[in-house]
């Protein structure tokens, strides 16, 4: 009578019920529980040297090998997605059923570059932190930006279940709903839990609704994600004069838990442009040139931090999610503000190219050593 989606990753189901239905359901013992199938709402020339990853680049940590799945309205072929090589290894469509990657809102676009964005068509001025990793389309929400829950879960489901076959290891969620139940009963929150238990980095938007606090978002407000707020970088790649983006949410997140996690640039964002988009309609001051686009939100500040966790998988593969969770907060740059508002601080990966120097020099070091033994033998 009722027709029914299944949510294995969760061991739930999604149906529309009248309400005489829901309260018998509610008296039956294999119900644990019952939430409303929410609506998620959508949610860099500058910015990557914010937040270092124009620095752990040029040390050659650029998200090679790392796969980042956007979970958002779509991602269209732009050329700095797809030349000089396509790096869109799969698409799939929870909305319209379509095969081929598109993006009829614009705002998953953008995140896409956000995250890994080459520079192919700027001459390498906007770039993503993680310009040389694959990526993965996930089309959830619909062209106006919205999307329900249950069709984000069977996304993240979809991630799970093909992780190994197209290598994904970050999930980026610039997406979200007001929080109105805690961590442990959210269907979106349990969904991350199963997908960061697999091995797999779930980067999620803070929100827009600051500055009150207890403003996060679901699903930022899982302890198992990395939940990123908005900076403002002020046009500048020195963090000394970031502040946190007024709009940025705050925590307490609902159930106590502390958050955001960090926080990433996400005022004035210039990435890539999906010409005929909603968004592209609708803003066309947005626009800056024929492919690149300019927005605001801590959906911006999400799939940078997502690049910048590529980045760390690539230098170090065996990394937990946990691990990458730890180290990115580790190095992260304080604003001074309280950590319901800034959480560690700025996301910093600069960390990676002093390493990278410090291996190469350790290895010189060996290197010589071998050589020196060699001649005394001699």
């Amino acid at each position: 009578m009722h027709s029914v989606t299944k949510l294995p990753l969760i061991h739930a189901v999604a149906l529309r019920l009248p309400r005489h239905h829901i309260r018998k359901a509610c008296r039956c013992r294999a119900v644990r529980y019952i939430g409303k199938d929410r609506v998620m709402r959508a949610a860099l020339n500058v910015a990557t040297p914010t937040v270092g990853g124009a620095a752990a680049a040029q040390s050659g940590w650029t998200g090679k090998g790392v796969t980042i799945a956007v979970l958002d309205t779509g991602i269209y072929p732009h050329p700095d997605l797809t030349k000089p090589k396509n790096r869109i290894a799969a698409f799939r469509d929870f909305v319209n059923g379509r095969t081929k990657p598109y993006d009829d809102n614009g705002h998953g676009t953008h995140c896409a570059g956000d995250a890994a964005g080459n520079g192919y068509s700027s001459n390498g001025k906007y770039r993503g932190p993680a310009k040389d990793a694959t990526l993965v389309g996930i089309k959830v929400l619909d062209s106006r930006g919205n999307g329900l829950t249950s069709t984000v879960i069977r996304g993240i489901g979809w991630c799970v279940a093909n992780r190994r076959r197209y290598g994904i290891r970050v999930l980026s969620l610039s997406l979200g709903s007001p929080a109105t139940a805690p961590p442990s009963r959210d269907p979106l929150c349990r969904a991350i839990r199963a997908a960061v238990r697999r091995g797999l980095v779930v980067v999620a938007a803070a929100g827009n609704s600051g500055p009150g606090g207890g403003t996060i978002q679901t699903p930022g407000i899982s302890p198992e994600a990395i939940t990123v707020g908005a900076s403002n970088d002020r046009g500048t790649s020195n963090v000394r004069d970031d502040t946190v983006a007024l709009f940025s949410s705050r925590g307490p997140a609902r159930g106590g838990g502390v958050k955001p996690d960090l926080l990433a640039p996400g005022v004035n964002i210039t990435s890539l442009r999906a010409p005929g988009s909603l968004l592209d309609r609708v803003l066309p001051t947005a626009r800056r040139g024929r492919w690149y686009f300019t927005l605001t939100g801590s959906s911006m500040s999400t799939p940078i931090t997502a690049g910048a966790a590529a980045q760390l998988l690539q230098k170090n593969r065996s990394l937990t999610p946990g691990q990458v969770k730890l180290l990115l907060q580790r190095h992260a740059a304080s604003l001074g503000r309280a950590a319901d508002i800034q959480g560690s601080g700025s996301v910093n990966v600069r960390f990676l190219a002093s390493s990278s120097r410090t291996r190469s020099r350790a290895v010189r070091e060996r290197i010589l050593q071998m050589r020196s033994a060699v001649i005394r033998k001699k």
